[in-house]
C-alpha cells in the first residue's frame, strides 16, 4: 500500500497517475471528493485526512508501506508527516522538503527509523537540480554551471516558499563557490541559454543543495543560477526582502509576477548543466539539458520514482535527500520516456 498525501494537488495527482494500476493506493486529502476524482482504478481509494490532525494523519499512515507527501507548504510541514510515517513503520518520500526538514527529522525528539527510509527533496528543485549534474562529474571538474528556471504558475503556498528561500539554511544570493569559499556573482541580464526561450535573466543563488554538491564533487568552481523569463519575479522578491515586514503580504505580488512570465512565453521549465573538465581531452558528457512544460507536475514523477526505488530496496535505510541516494542515470532514463519531459540532451 502506498499512501499519497495531497493526492488531488498538482504534484500528487501525477504521483497517483504514475503509480496507479501497479500498486494499491490510498489517496489522501482534506476534500474527499477531490481525492476521489483522481483515483483512476479500483486499487486507488480516497481517504479524508488532515495532516495537522495527529489522529487523522496517524490513521492515514497506518498500513502503508510508503507514504508520499505532496502536501504543503514545505516550511510548515517540515518533518511532521515523516515522523507520522516512521511511527507507523512506513517508508517516506517528500516531493518537496529540504535541508531544514531533514535536519528537523534528525533532531529532537529522536526518531528511530530502524530499517525504514525517509527521502526528502524528491522533486525538481531541490531534487533533480542536485541529482542530474552528477552525470557530468564522471571525471574531476574545473567548473560546473547550473541553470534552472522558466515560466510556471505560482500558487500562494509556493509563493511563500519562494519568499523564504533567502532565509537561514536555504542558501545565499549573488554568490557562487570557488574551492571552499564563496565568490560574488552578478546577475546575467538578457542572455541566450541552451534550452531556454529567447533572452532570459539568470540570478546567482548558492542554494544549500548546490553548496553541498560542490563539496561532494570537489568542483573547482560552481555557479548556480535561477532563471526567469522576465524581471517580474526578481523584482517582486527583491521588494519583499527589502521591506523587512511580514513576507506573507508580498504573496500576491509574487503570484502576479509569475503570471507575467507565463504571458511572455507560455509554461515551460528547463534544467541546464554545463561542465568543464580539468583535463580538456577527457571523455564524458559536458552538457545536460532537460525540458518540461510543468515543473510542479514533473516533481510528481520524481516522487513516484523515489517511492518505487524504495519499494525495490534500492535506497538504504535512514534519512536522506533524494539527490544523495537516487541513481542519476536510472532516473534520467525513466524521465526520458515520460510524457512530461519534452526534451533531453546529454552531450
Amino acid at each position: 500500500m502506498i499512501g499519497v498525501l495531497g493526492g488531488a494537488g498538482t504534484v500528487g495527482r501525477v504521483v497517483v497517475d504514475r503509480l496507479a494500476g501497479r500498486y494499491e493506493l490510498r489517496v489522501g486529502g482534506r476534500d474527499l471528493e477531490r481525492a476521489a476524482a483522481v483515483c483512476p482504478t479500483e486499487t486507488a481509494r480516497p481517504v479524508r485526512v488532515d495532516l495537522h490532525d495527529p489522529e487523522s494523519l496517524a490513521a492515514f499512515c497506518d498500513g502503508c508501506e510508503v507514504v508520499v507527501n505532496c502536501a504543503g507548504p514545505s516550511y510548515q510541514v517540515l518533518d511532521l508527516v515523516a515522523r507520522a510515517a516512521a511511527a507507523a513503520g512506513a517508508h517516506y518520500v517528500d516531493a518537496a522538503g529540504d535541508f531544514a526538514a531533514l535536519e528537523a527529522l534528525r533532531g529532537e525528539p529522536v526518531v528511530d527509523l530502524g530499517e525504514s527510509v525517509s527521502v526528502f527533496s524528491a522533486g525538481l528543485m531541490p531534487g533533480l537540480s542536485g541529482l542530474l549534474p552528477r552525470l557530468l562529474a564522471t571525471r574531476p571538474l574545473t567548473r560546473l554551471d547550473c541553470y534552472v528556471g522558466g515560466a510556471a504558475r505560482i500558487g500562494e503556498l509556493s509563493a511563500v516558499d519562494a519568499l523564504l528561500t533567502r532565509g537561514p539554511g536555504f542558501g545565499t544570493p549573488l554568490v557562487g563557490r570557488r574551492g571552499k569559499e564563496t565568490m560574488p556573482l552578478a546577475p546575467l541580464q538578457k542572455v541566450a541559454l541552451p534550452g531556454f526561450r529567447g533572452k532570459v535573466h539568470a540570478w546567482p543563488f548558492l542554494s544549500a543543495e548546490m553548496d553541498a554538491l560542490a563539496t561532494e564533487l570537489q568542483v573547482g568552481e560552481l555557479r548556480n543560477y535561477t532563471v526567469y523569463v522576465t524581471e517580474s519575479i526578481p523584482r517582486a522578491l527583491a521588494e519583499a526582502w527589502a521591506d523587512g515586514g511580514p513576507l506573507e503580504r508580498h504573496v500576491p505580488a509574487v503570484v502576479a509576477a509569475a503570471e507575467d512570465d507565463l504571458a511572455a512565453t507560455g509554461p515551460y521549465y528547463t534544467l541546464l548543466f554545463q561542465a568543464v573538465p580539468r583535463a580538456p581531452a577527457s571523455p564524458g558528457p559536458r552538457r545536460l539539458t532537460l525540458r518540461t512544460p510543468d515543473s510542479y507536475a514533473l516533481s510528481g514523477v520524481v516522487a513516484a520514482i523515489a517511492a518505487e526505488e524504495i519499494l525495490h530496496g534500492r535506497v538504504k535505510p535512514g534519512a536522506h535527500l533524494a539527490a544523495d541516494v537516487l541513481d542519476p542515470a536510472a532516473v534520467l532514463d525513466r524521465l526520458s520516456g515520460d510524457p512530461l519531459v519534452t526534451d533531453v540532451e546529454l552531450l
